[in-house]
């Protein structure tokens, strides 16, 4: 590689936001994988398969893995890993985390507001319950091809639904893999908060570490330290609030915010230190919670996937699974 296209290459890299990194691929990885595993016998079977896990897992670490790809795609796309929380639980100013807008056009107009943007606040929050959307509505289109594949009515089609059914899942892992390693930015307390790599700038009146302690956390640490089965041996029971995705996701966030302190007084404490159990003990609960919620917003969408409506023009989920409407010319295209 010539000099200057080393020199250009280093520059990129370094101005890359440090709240941009997310849990290393290790964290990720055991997130995916974990809460997989968890899924309860109601999800369909490709699910079930030790691939699925696997691939997951894998395919959990991609947000992370494309970054580089260009500059448009890691302006746009590289905030969506954080949410940069002020000690007041608002966005610079702007947005409360308890009362969020509603999309990310509302939401960035409110920053805009006040002198910020979501490329600066992040928008972690938007990555959630977008992939989790996706996951619904990608559940509901493999719901309709199973049940229309298995119809001995609708024979007439059935090598396309099937084909399609295994197209959809594809789809439905690679979207698993997003949506994975969102739900596990948001379990890691240095995501949700403007102390993300050290306590910065900021009033300090407690003394807490300007260490660039990010990396070494969520990285190094779970690396060297944090075991899967560990991880797996703390995931709760599922757990359904019975809310919009919206509502779910503030507080799943809210939750982990609630952390940052306690995070930051371990490490005064010497919570990092090589050997002390302290920081692995916290990585591998973080890592529980993320694995949970993820287990749990499957699941949700798994649910709200039979509420919907597919195709053009379009089909209810519900009526196809009833034997009641040939989707063919919905799925395939009318047009």
């Amino acid at each position: 590689m010539k000099p200057l296209r080393v020199l250009a290459l280093l520059a990129a890299l370094a101005a890359v936001p440090s709240s941009a990194l997310a849990w290393g691929a290790s964290g990720h990885r055991m997130i995916g994988e974990v809460a997989i595993r968890a899924l309860p016998p109601e999800l369909p079977g490709f699910l079930h398969a030790p691939r699925a896990a696997l691939d997951v897992g894998e395919l959990s670490r991609e947000p992370d893995r494309i970054k580089g790809a260009g500059r448009e795609s890691d302006s746009d796309r590289d905030p969506g890993h954080f949410l940069d929380l002020s000690d007041d639980g608002r966005v610079f100013g702007g947005p409360s985390l308890a009362a969020l807008p509603a999309t990310r056009a509302e939401y960035d107009a409110a920053l805009r507001a006040v002198g910020q943007d979501s490329w600066k606040g992040g928008y972690l929050p938007y990555s959630i319950v977008d992939r989790y959307e996706q996951l619904a509505k990608a559940f509901a289109y493999w719901r309709v091809l199973a049940a229309a594949e298995a119809n001995p009515g609708w024979a007439a089609h059935r090598a396309w639904f099937a084909a399609d059914r295994r197209r959809r899942e594809v789809q439905i892992l690679a979207t698993l893999g997003e949506l994975s390693h969102f739900v596990g930015d948001g379990s890691q307390p240095l995501h949700v908060t403007t102390h993300f790599n050290g306590w910065g700038n900021y009033p300090n009146p407690a003394g807490y570490s300007n260490d660039k302690l990010h990396s070494p956390f969520e990285g190094d640490l779970v690396q060297a330290t944090v075991k899967p089965l560990a991880v797996a041996a703390k995931v709760a029971p599922f757990h359904s609030c019975g809310c919009p995705i919206e509502q779910r996701t503030t507080a799943y966030l809210a939750a982990t915010g609630r952390l940052v302190i306690p995070f930051y007084e371990m490490v005064k404490a010497g919570g990092l230190a090589p050997g002390d159990p302290r920081g692995t003990a916290f990585a591998t609960q973080q890592l529980a919670v993320g694995a949970t919620e993820l287990r749990d917003l499957i699941v949700e969408a798994w649910r709200i996937g039979g509420r919907e409506m597919v195709g053009w023009k379009p089909v209810a989920v519900a009526d196809v699974e009833a034997g009641k409407v040939d989707p063919y010319p919905a799925l395939y295209g009318s047009d």
